[in-house]
């Protein structure tokens, strides 16, 4: 049982070629300013997609959802199509905030995805919750270790990523599958302690 006690989901040889995949696309990526191998953030998105009752192709467009963004926009859009079908593309696409080179500027590019997420299909909404869940603890174990020099790593610094995270919080705190709910109450639990460490 996951964590709304309900049955398991059965992955299949699909979830075995998309983790081989996934770590031959992110391979030489690191977590940006820890060393951490990117791979354990993939791994760590779709851990949460299985436990929030996600299906297979929800666990597999997770541990690709930063493939297009990160390792090689349209070309990779298209690729992961081709091997895993369109369900997963488009779930992937719906959690990239951007393909183009260079990228928007940082603010610009997070409102946009931020409007975006209020409209966008459930399995987008339950792999972005998962993938922000994620993220919101690391920074949080992070800012315990670091304080306020891990901010250089954000793009955003402390303002940006308080902003940021909250307004995912807000949109998806939209009535849905339980799930997801249950997943969001989650995010929107670490925000708050993220948001009580970091006051001005």
């Amino acid at each position: 049982m996951n964590a709304n006690n309900t049955p398991a989901t059965v992955l299949t040889e699909r979830f075995a070629d998309a983790l081989a995949y996934a770590f031959a696309v992110h391979r030489t990526q690191e977590r940006k300013g820890s060393g951490v191998p990117y791979v354990a953030h993939l791994l760590g998105v779709s851990s949460l997609v299985l436990e929030y009752s996600g299906d297979e192709d929800e666990a597999i467009a997770a541990l690709l959802h930063d493939s297009v963004e990160d390792q090689g926009g349209a070309e990779r859009a298209t690729d992961v199509r081709a091997r895993f079908g369109a369900r997963v593309a488009d779930i992937v696409l719906g959690c990239t905030d951007a393909i183009a080179e260079p990228k928007p500027p940082w603010r610009e590019r997070k409102e946009a995805y931020v409007a975006h997420l209020r409209l966008a299909p459930s399995s987008v909404r339950l792999v972005a919750a998962a993938d922000k869940l994620y993220n919101a603890r690391c920074i949080v174990e992070d800012y315990r270790a670091l304080g306020e020099t891990l901010w250089s790593r954000f793009s955003g610094g402390r303002d940006g990523v308080r902003w940021y995270y909250r307004a995912i919080c807000s949109a998806l705190a939209q009535p849905d599958a339980t799930r997801r709910m249950a997943l969001v109450a989650e995010l929107d639990r670490t925000v708050r302690e993220l948001e009580t460490l970091c006051r001005p």
